[in-house]
């Protein structure tokens, strides 16, 4: 197990050298986000809605940054994810530190689905079951809802 979590430590530094960039301050959208992911599959069986996980490094990460700039903060992004899907965030960030078990739960769920790089998007249904895994996509907010319509329907 140790040596598990030294390998995910050491693969998501390297992955992070290329994301290390600093552009600009992101942009932050008014989306609501869940940071647990139980709580998400629960709320999406019981309004029969799809789900977003986004795995980011929310405060250094140049693609993360460019994803919540041009879709999740985009309004015709939020009319879509309000009507269609339950979010979830899960931070890695580096400049803020996250609660310990909120930083242990980040990464068990991390290892568990395999992360190795930022932004990774995971679409699911409403039962937590992965139908794609994605992330960052050219296009804005309405090349992105195609994207994740697309991933839904090839499932």
């Amino acid at each position: 197990m140790k040596k598990l979590m030294i390998l995910f430590t050491a693969l998501l530094f390297l992955n992070s050298v290329g994301c290390a960039q600093r552009l600009e301050e992101p942009k932050s959208d008014t989306l609501s986000w869940y940071i647990n992911l139980e709580e998400a599959v629960k709320v999406a069986k019981e309004e029969n809605k799809n789900i977003l996980v986004n795995f980011t490094g929310s405060d250094w990460c140049v693609w993360c940054m460019r994803l919540t700039d041009e879709v999740f903060s985009k309004d015709e992004f939020g009319k879509y994810a309000n009507e269609n899907l339950v979010l979830v965030k899960l931070d890695f960030p580096r400049k803020k530190q996250l609660p310990q078990n909120e930083q242990e739960y980040n990464n068990g769920l991390a290892q568990k689905f395999g992360i190795r790089g930022f932004p990774t998007i995971l679409l699911m249904d409403s039962d937590g079951n992965v139908v794609r895994q994605t992330g960052y996509q050219q296009g804005g907010a309405e090349n992105y809802i195609k994207h994740i319509e697309e991933s839904y329907i090839k499932s």
